[in-house]
């Protein structure tokens, strides 16, 4: 089986792939392969390890109909068409359950840098503005016996919730389409509906999917309806909140702080306004960007395409073939 990678594979996936005797090309330039590159790639190939944000759409599995799984290097699948790939019968996985720790740390540590505008005072030392200081100046806001809010609250929600608790002994409540019955029992969580979410949260920490329901859901409507001395925390998808409204909250004072992991669009102009407010911490979208997730993710990514391989059912299959 001829595997073609979007991307460098970390190290452990890529040995597995090997010891499998799957002929492997990496796309090794420090550059996005086109729309067409991809195209034509995968079409000398059996299977693909998508790493990029290549978008993998009807028209795309219509010319790559022949592959025998499409692996993503992530837990979200937005960026495929699926119904489209489950009527061309092409399978694609994904790589659940093992970044729920690492993006639930980049959660919370955005919650705390947001909270003591620490990305900008940062910025106030390279500057050379760390001089004369005052009582009343640079504040920031404590975290400790306040609410957490959580929409989407499944693995890696409740890691968050947990960090929250132990931490700062925070009180957590959530809006999920249904109940997580774990969460109320063993971290006293309380289920509400989305407009108690926005209203009660001191900071509200998005873990939901991205789907044509959840596109734009974070709005100026939703913004208006949060506490003035509120943060947003949004590690999930940049499309989740709509950046222009999440820029006038901010600046309106209707909210207080953001902390960012993705930004909508991907990658943030430099030139954003988020980027010098004090009570905004943005970052590259790196959730999952530790050596201990990465490496575990391109092996449970290499054991779905050699499962494919060896005409064995999928482990982490998101279409319904």
């Amino acid at each position: 089986m001829k595997i073609f990678i979007t991307r460098v594979l970390p190290p452990e996936g890529l040995a597995l792939l090997q010891r499998a005797a799957v002929n492997v090309t990496q796309w090794e330039e420090k550059r996005n392969l086109s729309r067409e590159e991809l195209i034509a790639h995968c079409q000398q190939y059996d299977a693909l390890l998508l790493a990029s944000d290549n978008i993998i759409d009807r028209g795309f599995l219509q010319q790559c109909g022949h592959l025998k799984v499409i692996s993503l290097l992530s837990v979200g699948y937005d960026k495929v068409d699926i119904q489209a790939a489950n009527e061309l019968k092409v399978p694609v996985t994904n790589t659940p359950g093992v970044l729920s720790s690492a993006t639930a740390d980049t959660a919370f540590l955005l919650m705390l840098a947001a909270s003591r505008k620490a990305f900008f005072q940062h910025k106030r030392i390279i500057r050379g503005e760390w001089g004369f200081s005052e009582p009343t100046a640079n504040l920031g806001i404590e975290i400790e016996g306040k609410t957490l809010g959580i929409w989407g609250l499944g693995n890696i929600g409740y890691v968050m919730a947990q960090r929250c608790i132990s931490a700062f002994n925070m009180r957590v409540i959530y809006c999920n389409r249904g109940r997580n019955e774990e969460a109320e029992q063993k971290l006293g969580a309380v289920r509400v509906s989305f407009d108690e979410l926005l209203s009660q949260s001191d900071v509200l920490s998005v873990h939901t999917a991205l789907t044509p329901e959840t596109a734009g859901t974070f709005n100026m409507a939703a913004f208006s309806k949060m506490k003035p001395t509120s943060i947003f925390v949004n590690t999930a998808r940049g499309a989740i909140h709509n950046e222009a409204d999440l820029i006038t909250a901010l600046q309106q004072r209707i909210i207080w702080g953001a902390g960012l992991d993705v930004t909508n669009p991907e990658p943030m102009s430099k030139d954003n306004p988020l980027l010098d407010m004090p009570t905004v911490a943005v970052l590259p979208h790196i959730g999952s960007a530790t050596e201990e997730t990465r490496n575990a993710m391109a092996v449970m990514a290499a054991k779905n395409i050699i499962a494919a391989m060896n005409g064995e059912p999928l482990p982490n299959q998101v279409t319904s073939l």
